[in-house]
């Protein structure tokens, strides 16, 4: 199943809005991470699934990238892209990826930035990867943290009273399942995978694992937003560097 959240103009606007803060979980957090794993682009063809508004297909094409396409399911992330960034060796491509054709052994660098876990046939999304990517191809994606995801939508810190964080309450781990939740509107869906299930998978379809990281806040992160301190606790995101053999 396919949900095409954020062309829902509510959570549209909302999830705008968080962005568009300087100081957030994606500036701080993952994006730091996310982009020291970026390998060398120049000269590369590159694909990036749910690209988005944009930015990190622009990015690419910036530093070198011989062509870039960037795709995603919603109309209001392509056309903010298109608006944002014009460049002869970047498409924008209002698309699913399970709906795109894409010759085998075609692409350099496919990137995808916390958009796995919305897409329900990971086995199937990682065999055509694999198909799509050129021998030394690299994949490099960031998804929510299976500890995070496992819990069914339930916000799982257990706290006192006063509102103290007293440990997260880790439950329905092995329970691979669709999971809804609310985040600026109802039954926001995404997939719960199991740690070893994401990276057999990589590992059965030919891609070599080459870096994990679980992306936790530095001094300065700290300073400028200190609930994510809480990340010190409990990781929400994971980051995933593979090459194909």
């Amino acid at each position: 199943m396919k949900q095409n959240i954020y062309d829902n103009n509510k959570f549209f606007q909302q999830y705008k809005a968080l962005r568009a803060r300087e100081n957030n979980y994606n500036n701080l957090l993952e994006q730091p991470y996310f982009i020291s794993l970026v390998p060398e682009v120049r000269g590369k063809v590159v694909l990036d699934i749910g690209c988005g508004m944009g930015d990190f297909a622009a990015t690419c094409v910036q530093q070198g990238a011989k062509h870039v396409t960037g795709i995603d399911i919603s109309a209001n992330m392509i056309a903010t892209a298109k608006s944002n960034y014009t460049y002869e060796n970047l498409i924008f491509k209002q698309t699913a990826f399970e709906d795109l054709t894409v010759p085998a052994a075609s692409i350099d660098f496919i990137s995808s930035s916390l958009v796995f876990h919305y897409m329900a046939d990971f086995q199937q999304l990682i065999k055509e990867i694999s198909l799509a990517l050129k021998s030394g191809g690299i994949l490099l994606f960031s998804i929510e943290h299976p500890i995070v995801t496992a819990n069914k939508g339930n916000d799982s810190w257990i706290t006192n009273q006063a509102g103290d964080i007293f440990h997260f309450a880790l439950d329905n781990y092995q329970d691979e399942s669709l999971r809804t939740q609310h985040w600026f509107v109802d039954n926001v869906m995404t997939y719960h995978r199991t740690m070893s299930t994401v990276l057999n998978t990589l590992i059965d379809y030919g891609l070599q694992i080459e870096k994990i990281v679980e992306p936790k806040p530095t001094d300065d992160a700290i300073d400028k937003l200190p609930s994510i301190q809480k990340e010190l606790r409990r990781p929400s995101f994971l980051i995933v560097r593979a090459r194909k053999g």
